[in-house]
């Protein structure tokens, strides 16, 4: 990635030595959107994602699946506290507008709450404008009022901070509530420099915009890291399930470890 300024660079490098804490992992758990994205997941998988949603340390934020599974989630889920998310053109990043937003209407007509389209990615790193942001547009007016649009940057595959800077304005100018650093799919996924240039850009961009981090962050002290930054950046209380998440799989029993209670034994085989 190209090199961060003086001040990102610093704060990243002391993100990085951030400690791992029962305080942590307790700010942590409730961030969560605990995720099974496999190809080969099945009713099966995603009833018991659903049952681990719900702890005795408190509940995730969401769970995060493919569209078939929305409604069965939804019913698992029912008055539990637990948003449904879902992905579009998921995880290539594909570039028809109209498909996104029939995607998208259909996701929300099933029931989800939140859904994580994916900037297409190559096509903007190729130069063009127009078509990323029809097709994050084209999301946003399908999602309609109430439901969440984050929009996966794939930061791994922009690999140049001033991309990664101009694909999260984009994001934003587009309608994005959230923007989050990738699919999970491709390496490296979440860095702790590219969650400094979104953050950064989220400070700056004069409305409340959320940052989600997904991929690889497996352990309460790969949280600490993204938590350091969001306190300096974006201030101690600004990490809130309304404002921040992460993406992950395994993430939930190692938080539940580090905060004494019983994990649940279940891990998705993939997923983030």
């Amino acid at each position: 990635m190209t090199k961060l300024d003086a001040t990102l660079n610093r704060l990243v490098e002391e993100a990085r030595t951030a400690p791992a804490s029962a305080e942590i992992a307790a700010r942590a758990l409730p961030l969560l959107d605990l995720t099974s994205l496999n190809d080969d997941d099945t009713d099966e998988r995603i009833a018991a994602l659903c049952d681990r949603a719900v702890t005795e340390a408190g509940g995730v934020a969401a769970v995060c699946i493919y569209p078939r599974f929305v409604p069965l989630a939804k019913q698992r889920l029912s008055n539990k506290g637990v948003a449904i998310a879902t992905v579009i053109n998921f995880p290539a990043g594909g570039t028809d507008a109209a498909a996104v937003s029939a995607d998208t209407k259909a996701a929300v007509r099933a029931g989800a709450d939140e859904i994580d389209v994916v900037l297409p990615w190559r096509t903007f790193q190729s130069g063009e404008r127009t078509i990323p942001h029809d097709v994050l547009r084209a999301c946003r007016d399908a999602c309609g009022d109430g439901v969440l649009m984050k929009v996966i940057l794939e930061t791994g595959g922009l690999d140049d901070a001033g991309l990664i800077e101009q694909a999260s304005r984009d994001a934003i100018s587009a309608g994005a509530d959230f923007i989050k650093t990738s699919t999970g799919k491709l390496n490296p996924a979440a860095t702790l420099e590219a969650a400094a240039i979104m953050m950064a850009v989220i400070r700056d961009c004069g409305r409340p915009v959320g940052f989600k981090a997904a991929g690889g962050i497996r352990d309460t002290a790969g949280a600490a890291g993204y938590l350091y930054l969001s306190n300096v950046l974006l201030g101690p209380g600004w990490a809130t399930p309304s404002t921040f998440r992460f993406g992950a799989s395994g993430l939930l029993d190692a938080l539940l470890a580090d905060l004494g209670q019983t994990t649940t034994g279940r891990k998705p085989s993939g997923g983030y």
